[in-house]
């Protein structure tokens, strides 16, 4: 069955744990005795009707103050696709859960309150969507009984966000905006009755289409996580290369290409848990065989000859900072991308970016703790990546502090890297 990840942001009070409670208890995905104890847990709270957000809101500290702190990951599933949902949280000190939590998602729910419009945090949350190229983001304009259910309100929010996103929506990226009471359950999963005027689908019908897997149709790409060898007699002269498709598809038959070796060669076999299959798509866990015998290692990289991806040794990247230690021009860090790791010097910082006013700071000495900037990087050995805007699944990277092994920052290739000159910084895009 189908599987769409999903990532919801609000701000405060926006009713974004109700709207997940809502989509649970409306798809019939929590058990009674569940429902029950947050039946009780919402009388003593003083409230007389059954407070979904209880149902996502986990941590002492979130229920206490009413808030989401930590990234909490939901399950619920329909007869047509099973869906996981990161609850992420809205608060600018929780910039890198936000980034995180949604960095696997292939859409994104953004709540607006209908009685506040456009805040500061809207602005974060769809440039988050934007950064990381969510391919559908729906903006769900909640607590429209709060306002009379008007159009007029609606329409006016819908157009304020329109003229956000007209500065950074990436190409491809398809927006929703639909008009719901999550507290009354109205337009969720069904239409409303009081928003008779609002003539497209119902949050949960929008999911039920959404594209899952956009990747699929991107280039090829599998990084070798594992070389299987049994010892075994019968098995001696078998070698396999485990890993994860990142992205496209691979059959049997295709002509490969091994990665930094350029060696080619042929797709064998496939197995997946230990069957043989004709073709392996973007997020299945696979072991390929190849026709010749090649010395591959633990990060190696197997794509097609046609679109295989240049090697870098400079990049220059966004990156999301998520460490105490800001980021500096000269530090030195270990860059992960999959499951390679190279050393990495950051050469300059070019910029870093307001997330809510998209003004660039040019130059800055440092980046701090949830801010995004462009960084550029000069690295120890080549990684085989491509520009994220054109494969989020083999362009993205982290940054390890090599003294305390934490992981300081995520980082996006950015296009147009090696070159001599900077590249041109704009409303956090472009080059």
């Amino acid at each position: 069955m189908d599987i769409l990840r999903i990532a919801t942001a609000g701000s405060v009070d926006d009713g974004k744990s109700t709207l997940i409670g809502r989509l649970l208890y409306e798809t019939r995905s929590v058990p009674q005795d569940r429902l029950d104890a947050i039946d009780a847990a919402s009388k003593r709270r003083g409230v007389d009707f059954l407070d979904l957000s209880l149902l996502t809101d986990g941590l002492i500290a979130e229920r206490e103050q009413g808030i989401t702190i930590d990234v909490a990951h939901v399950y619920f599933n329909t007869p047509r696709r099973k869906y996981i949902i990161a609850d992420t949280p809205g608060h600018f000190e929780y910039t890198r859960n936000m980034v995180t939590g949604a960095s696997k998602a292939s859409v994104s729910i953004i709540l607006i309150d209908a009685r506040n419009g456009l805040v500061e945090q809207t602005h974060r949350h769809y440039f988050i969507a934007a950064l990381l190229r969510i391919r559908t983001v729906i903006v769900c304009v909640n607590k429209m009984d709060l306002v009379g259910y008007s159009q007029a309100r609606f329409d006016q929010i819908a157009r304020d966000f329109e003229r956000l996103a007209e500065q950074i929506k990436p190409e491809g990226q398809e927006i929703h905006l639909l008009p719901a009471s999550s507290l009354h359950g109205e337009n969720i999963t069904r239409p409303s009755a009081n928003l008779r005027w609002y003539r497209g689908p119902a949050l949960l019908d929008l999911l039920e289409s959404a594209e899952a897997h956009p990747q699929r149709a991107l280039p090829a790409r599998l990084q070798v996580q594992h070389v299987i060898r049994p010892r075994t007699e019968a098995l001696h002269d078998y070698r396999g290369y485990a890993g994860r498709v990142a992205s496209g598809t691979f059959a049997i038959g295709d002509e490969i290409v091994v990665l930094p070796d350029e060696r080619n060669s042929r797709i064998a076999a496939i197995e997946r848990f230990g069957q043989r299959v004709e073709s392996a798509e973007a997020g299945e866990s696979v072991t390929l065989q190849l026709a010749d015998d090649i010395d591959i290692s633990r990060g190696y990289l197997l794509a097609k000859p046609s679109e295989a991806p240049v090697p870098h040794r400079e990049i220059d990247a966004r990156v999301c900072w998520l460490d105490h230690q800001p980021l500096t021009a000269g530090k030195a860090y270990v860059l992960q991308h999959g499951v390679q790791r190279v050393r990495a010097k950051v050469v300059a910082i070019y910029g870093v970016v307001n997330v809510a006013s998209l003004n660039i700071t040019p130059g800055p000495p440092q980046l701090n703790l949830n801010e995004i900037g462009t960084v550029s990087l000069k690295l120890g050995q080549p990684i085989y990546a491509d520009d994220y805007e054109d494969n989020p699944a083999n362009g993205a990277f982290v940054l390890i502090d090599e003294w305390t092994n934490n992981t300081a920052g995520v980082g996006f290739i950015e296009p147009n890297t090696q070159s001599e000159s900077p590249p041109e910084v704009h409303m956090g895009f472009g080059v």
